[in-house]
């Protein structure tokens, strides 16, 4: 699993990761200072993809419950993404909610992965965009354990990958992977990502902080999913 948006509620102090939501800057406790003209990000609309023959990239729904219920089993998931830990209905719709609302202030797009044959979600992917003015977006995933060594998560990510480069005109996308992490860095390269460092204690993770080996690759690079990307 690449490491996906951080939650600032459990993990504090990781405001500055890539797709981290920051302080609310809409409150300013100083009244000589000038108001914030930057204008608010455009809402965005989560669309559905096929990523493949066999799943698909969708909105979140309330009907994927199940899906943060097994996934607050897992040791690993609630310590990197805002899956609650332990499960309750009130926190999973929560969560749903989440993923609405970073979609609709622009934060970015947050998709399900959907298994086509019996529409069962088995993960999520998202596409976070807060540094997009710096020409960057961030990506991150996770899949549930029954989901894993099928070839989900690359599949998930060559279709957002491509269609962020192609479709949305990023110019470069990033994954974080803790370096114990070799299957999802393995899955980063085959689709052409490249190891750039390691950043030391980059990210809260449980009660330590772990370093993130982080990948990249550019619009220029080439295809991501066996078509052309043209830069816009």
């Amino acid at each position: 699993m690449a490491a996906p948006e951080p939650d600032p509620e459990r993990a504090p102090g990781t405001g500055s990761t890539p797709g981290t939501p920051g302080t609310n800057a809409d409150t300013d406790d100083n009244p000589g200072s000038a108001p914030d003209t930057t204008p608010a990000p455009e809402p965005l609309t989560v669309p559905s993809m096929s990523a493949g023959p066999d799943f698909v990239l969708r909105p979140w729904e309330m009907s994927d419950l199940p899906l943060i219920r097994e996934a607050s089993l897992d040791p690993y998931i609630p310590l990197i993404t805002t899956i609650p830990a332990p499960y309750s209905e009130a926190a999973a719709e929560a969560f749903v909610r989440r993923q609405w609302e970073r979609a609709a202030t622009g934060a970015g797009y947050p998709f399900a992965i959907v298994r086509s044959r019996d529409r069962r979600p088995v993960g999520a992917i998202g596409l976070w965009l807060r540094e997009l003015p710096e020409g960057r977006a961030s990506l991150g995933y996770w899949l549930t354990d029954l989901a894993r060594g099928q070839g989900v998560a690359r599949a998930a990510l060559r279709t957002v990958t491509g269609w962020a480069l192609r479709d949305l005109g990023v110019p470069r996308l990033q994954l974080y992977i803790e370096p114990w992490n070799t299957a999802s860095a393995r899955i980063a390269e085959d689709i052409g990502f490249r190891r750039e460092g390691l950043l030391r204690g980059w990210q809260q993770v449980g009660d330590e902080r772990r370093d993130m080996a982080v990948y990249a690759l550019l619009n220029s690079d080439g295809p991501a999913d066996g078509r052309a990307v043209t830069a816009h």
